[in-house]
């Protein structure tokens, strides 16, 4: 998937388009992002990009490179995982796992994601990785490819450390790759709403995530707290088919955090709409095919695109592409042509390459002949 490393520039739309938007809600918290998640832009946001604390929403990240050693077969959630002495003794909030006993990956997962377990969280990262301290490089790595550009992690767990910080951007971002790689695991995991594991005596624990009981479209993501950060949280709701995630940062507590991201949701899905266009079936325009076997070639994206307007703005939305590169046969579909601009009242919205749609073989002897002598002449 491409990386998601400009998911702002909505913000640059003219105002003309946002007149009839009333303003955010109003959001006690250090900073926070509102973000569609088809579109890939931001439809609101306070201070994204100040640097905070994550707390344990660092577990998300944890959990995508777990799911992502499972997909590349090296782990399996069967895995019976020996609980070192760190694990067990890790500060916070615990899963309650017992040093020197094995526990089933899977359970590890749910301690981890569910009970927001520290101990739980570290035992994953010592099994993928052997030491938790390489386990953090892993999810540095991962990161910058993300895109992640104000992110660095210490631990797998968020427990507060100085050089252990990101943005409320780059939580969308992760939350986004998060949901869009493995969506079978974010559907199964993130909205079990209760969690029971012990060896002896049974434990069971809520989901610390209040937004679940609150609304009943959400989904997901992750809660995070500590003293420094305060009361965040990653959350995710769909409506009719439509995502959106928000990302509030150091709120005054469980109830504030859930609160306020209902209250994003709630204003991302009332006053904006998402505009689906073109694909291979739905062509931006049919252009020369220079030298080829047909003399037309449909142009356009391989993908669907969807963009993010204010409500009742859909018919100031404005579609121009500009050909770069002649399509002179042979031309395979998916080659780029050049580029597609979205605007609004001469704002550019996005910009998308233009590619071919088709495959078209090279014509006939004559035909690439005359066609090289209108190129020629058209130079």
């Amino acid at each position: 998937m491409k990386t998601l490393t400009r998911i702002l520039c909505v913000l640059c739309l003219p105002l003309s388009a946002w007149a009839q938007v009333p303003e955010p809600p109003s959001i006690a918290a250090k900073s926070y992002i509102l973000y569609d998640f088809d579109s890939q832009q931001t439809l609101a946001e306070r201070d994204a990009l100040m640097r905070v604390e994550p707390a344990s929403i660092t577990k998300i990240m944890t959990a995508y490179i777990a799911f992502d050693e499972i997909k590349q077969g090296r782990i399996t959630l069967n895995d019976q995982v020996l609980i070192s002495e760190k694990a067990w003794r890790t500060p916070g909030s615990r899963t309650f796992v017992e040093v020197g006993k094995r526990v089933v990956l899977e359970d590890l997962l749910m301690g981890s994601i569910v009970q927001s377990g520290n101990d739980a969280t570290v035992a994953i990262a010592e099994h993928i990785a052997g030491d938790e301290s390489v386990f953090a490089q892993m999810m540095n790595k991962q990161a910058a490819r993300m895109g992640m550009k104000d992110t660095h992690f210490m631990n797998s767990t968020g427990l507060p450390d100085a050089e252990h910080y990101t943005t409320a951007h780059d939580i969308a971002i992760l939350a986004d790759y998060l949901i869009r790689d493995f969506p079978q695991q974010y559907k199964h995991y993130y909205s079990t709403r209760e969690f029971t594991f012990g060896h002896g005596k049974q434990i069971s624990q809520m989901n610390r995530n209040m937004l679940l009981d609150m609304d009943p479209f959400a989904d997901g993501i992750k809660t995070g707290h500590t003293e420094s950060a305060g009361y965040c949280l990653a959350a995710s709701s769909i409506r009719e088919g439509r995502r959106i995630i928000s990302v509030v940062m150091g709120t005054s507590g469980m109830q504030a955090r859930a609160t306020a991201s209902k209250a994003l949701l709630d204003y991302g899905f009332r006053f904006f709409e998402n505009v689906t266009q073109f694909g291979v079936d739905k062509p931006v325009e049919r252009v020369t095919a220079w030298k080829g076997s047909v003399s037309q070639l449909p142009v356009g994206t391989v993908a669907p695109v969807s963009i993010s307007l204010p409500r009742g703005t859909a018919d100031k939305l404005k579609t121009e592409y500009q050909i770069s590169t002649q399509a002179i046969a042979p031309i395979q579909a998916g080659q780029e042509l050049g580029t597609l601009t979205l605007s609004v009242e001469g704002k550019t919205l996005r910009t998308l390459p233009l590619v071919a749609l088709a495959d078209v073989a090279e014509g006939g002897l004559l035909t690439r002949a005359v066609d090289s002598l209108r190129l020629w002449w058209a130079e």
